[in-house]
């Protein structure tokens, strides 16, 4: 082999040998996984020796937390009713249970007044019939235990007693007006004692949205406030807020509604009660005007004395 062809065969040999070595190179990059979708590359440590492995790859943060299966942002905590109320702030806590106590006693207050109304009325209508039936005060044996009724035949009767040294002597008007005005009291303070507790019905009804509304408005001031520390507007992070001081409102309505519906049905049942009352305290005076007008006929009418009819006799005959 002459020197001049020498140098082109080392060549050939150099670039045979790279090839050689270069291919299993090429085939363990090709064979290779690459990474994941939203995962980034980690620069990997030299390693000792002077080595430098191959880049490990870490999961890159999603934007607004971890996202659950199915793609659903992973709530800060339960928003079902009793979780958004236990996460709430002190304040909307405090309206919620504010609010819950004044329902509770909306609903005690129409079960008891609807069974005392219910009661009474029967038993007025029961005294009203033999009030009608009767034909005087002393054909009547009810007392003060027989209720409102009891208590206006009560209070006649005592009146009578108390003017029975004038009644011969002084008209009836004056007994039938204190009459009246004693049945009058009677009636009026019994329809106040029935219409105890229908004022916290209307006093629940008027201020219950408003209190509601407060706590919405508390709420949703501490949600702004939460927003602006956390730098964020991420639904998942201003949602449970606003719906902690939103179920506030949705409390308020739902003790006002009902005691405003409440208030009006007890209005108009106490309404009707009165009516009844005043029938009876009409037919107690009915009573009396009788009983004045039987004494009335009764009362012994004035006799002639016995020398008046001799004396015109007399008279008559001396002028004959």
């Amino acid at each position: 082999m002459s020197n001049r062809s020498r140098p082109t065969q080392n060549l050939l040999l150099a670039a045979t040998l790279a090839i050689f070595l270069s291919g299993p190179a090429m085939a363990a990059a090709q064979t290779e996984p690459s990474a994941p979708v939203g995962e980034q590359p980690v620069a990997p440590l030299p390693a000792e020796g002077g080595s430098s492995p191959a880049p490990v790859t870490a999961p890159a943060p999603a934007e607004g937390g971890a996202i659950a299966a199915g793609g659903a942002p992973d709530l800060p905590h339960d928003l079902s009713p009793v979780g958004m109320f236990l996460a709430a702030d002190v304040v909307v806590k405090s309206v919620m249970i504010a609010l819950a106590l004044a329902s509770v006693a909306t609903w005690a207050i129409f079960f008891v007044k609807t069974l005392e109304l219910a009661f009474a009325k029967v038993r007025m209508k029961r005294a009203v019939r033999a009030l009608t039936a009767a034909n005087g005060l002393a054909a009547l044996k009810l007392d003060r235990k027989a209720g409102i009724a009891g208590e206006m035949i009560a209070a006649a009767v005592d009146e009578m007693a108390r003017s029975e040294a004038v009644l011969d002597q002084a008209p009836a008007t004056g007994v039938k007006e204190r009459v009246a005005s004693l049945l009058s009291r009677i009636e009026i303070r019994a329809g106040k004692r029935m219409s105890a507790g229908t004022g916290v019905l209307a006093s629940i009804g008027s201020v219950g949205p408003f209190v509601g509304l407060f706590g919405t408005v508390w709420g949703i001031m501490n949600s702004f406030i939460g927003i602006s520390k956390a730098q964020t507007t991420n639904l998942a992070i201003v949602a449970p807020g606003i719906a902690e001081a939103l179920l506030a409102t949705a409390i308020g309505l739902v003790a006002a509604i009902p005691a405003v519906v409440i208030y009006n049905y007890f209005a108009r049942s106490v309404g009707g009660y009165k009516l009844i009352l005043a029938d009876a305290a009409a037919a107690v005076e009915r009573l009396v005007s009788r009983d004045l007008d039987h004494r009335q006929i009764r009362k012994p009418q004035p006799r002639r004395q016995d020398g008046y009819g001799h004396g015109a006799d007399a008279s008559i005959a001396r002028i004959g």
